[in-house]
């Protein structure tokens, strides 16, 4: 009995540190993970497994071990579930797609899916949620939310991830009528409650505790909402881009009780302090630090993140939470996503570069780099238990960052 007692602490402790959503656990782009290596030998980690996938820009998930990637190949939208140590294959489940770029880009799902206990969400280009037995992959149940509120596919596709908050499922639909926020019992994919009429961004949901209260924020294409878990809406603080062919897709970061919020398009940022009633703004600018489409991270006061449109080159910045001045900026990246473990920052540039770097407000330092994927990377990655996974335009492989 005792060793079997150990064996099961074992196991508790080696999935302790599931990336089961969008940018993690939290939704912020923060990892607690204690037990990565402080640099990397010359050709860069090591890479366990790749596996080759279809079309889309929906980043990989993680939960005991094992790990979901929803892709489009040929013509259908294909969910797999792996084995997250080899990549052996546990589960495919799929469906025929729909979704038709009008741009000539992509045509794969755009939003990363969620996982909470046995239930695995995603939500297709074309609007259509699913939920998915996260042990054998049977399709539990489904909604055409296009079909069922009449929301348009966007420029570039629909590309909310679906944010699971108690029994809820909470997606930034865009629908008519009141069904621009729609939150779906996780269990049956009933409506639970709907809120705003206003059209949806790219941005994702996402929830924090403050003063003791759960709240959720979403970023419209008109305005950032606050809502109680009811679905109850507090406020809206219009923050649009100033033209129409433009989307907003960073995710807003609770800081405390502050929300940053970041758009493109002549927009630029705002921090937030929240109020029940409204927010009060504490700074504000479109020249500090304008998210493109990766959100921003947080660490010790100071914002770390990409400034400026991605076909324009971004520049990496720090910015004084408190003050919203920009402490440094480098040129020299272009887009990419970032993600904050301990006191380090792991940066994934569009080019495949993953760089191990310091969270200085003094300049930016390079401990690490390596070229661990090819170009086109807009999928955001997911760090769980010490592997780093992620995706380029055709393969998603799994890297070992442990000491």
């Amino acid at each position: 009995m005792t060793s079997i007692c150990f064996a099961l602490l074992g196991l508790a402790e080696t999935f302790a540190a599931d990336w089961p959503q969008f940018l993690g656990p939290a939704r912020n782009g923060v990892s607690a993970e204690t037990n990565l290596a402080s640099t990397w030998p010359k050709e860069g980690p090591v890479a366990l497994w790749k596996m080759k996938v279809g079309q889309g820009w929906s980043g990989p998930v993680v939960s005991s071990n094992r790990i979901v990637i929803f892709h489009r190949v040929a013509d259908r939208e294909v969910v797999d579930c792996l084995n997250a140590t080899n990549g052996a294959s546990i589960w495919r489940a799929e469906y025929p797609a729909t979704y038709r770029d009008d741009f000539g880009f992509e045509e794969g799902p755009r939003a990363t899916p969620s996982i909470d206990g046995q239930r695995a969400f995603t939500f297709g280009a074309d609007g259509v949620l699913n939920c998915w037995d996260f042990s054998t992959g049977t399709n539990l149940w489904r909604v055409e939310t296009r079909k069922q509120f009449g929301n348009d596919k966007g420029f570039f596709g629909i590309a909310s991830s679906s944010l699971v908050e108690g029994n809820a499922v909470i997606l930034n639909i865009g629908g008519s009528g009141d069904a621009g926020i729609v939150a779906f019992d996780k269990s049956n994919g009933r409506v639970l409650w709907k809120a705003t009429d206003e059209d949806a961004s790219y941005s994702s949901p996402v929830a924090a505790t403050i003063a003791g209260q759960r709240r959720m924020f979403v970023f419209t294409r008109k305005s950032l909402v606050a809502l109680n878990a009811d679905g109850k809406v507090l406020w809206n603080f219009p923050w649009a881009p100033r033209i129409q062919a433009s989307v907003s897709a960073a995710v807003p970061l609770v800081i405390g009780d502050q929300i940053f919020i970041s758009a493109s398009y002549g927009t630029g940022t705002a921090l937030l302090r929240f109020g029940e009633n409204k927010p009060e703004v504490v700074w504000s600018g479109d020249d500090i630090l304008s998210n493109h489409y990766a959100t921003s991270v947080h660490h010790g006061g100071f914002l770390y993140g990409f400034d400026g449109r991605q076909e324009q080159r971004c520049h990496l910045r720090c910015v004084d939470l408190k003050t919203g001045k920009v402490r440094w900026s480098d040129e020299h990246f272009g887009a990419g996503t970032l993600l904050v473990v301990g006191d380090k920052l792991l940066i994934l540039t569009e080019g495949g570069e993953l760089i191990l770097a310091k969270t200085s407000s003094e300049k930016f330092s390079t401990i690490a780099r390596a070229q661990i994927l090819g170009a086109e990377i807009r999928a955001h990655p997911a760090l769980a238990n010490g592997f780093f996974y992620a995706r380029d335009k055709g393969t998603l492989g799994c890297f070992d960052l442990r000491k």
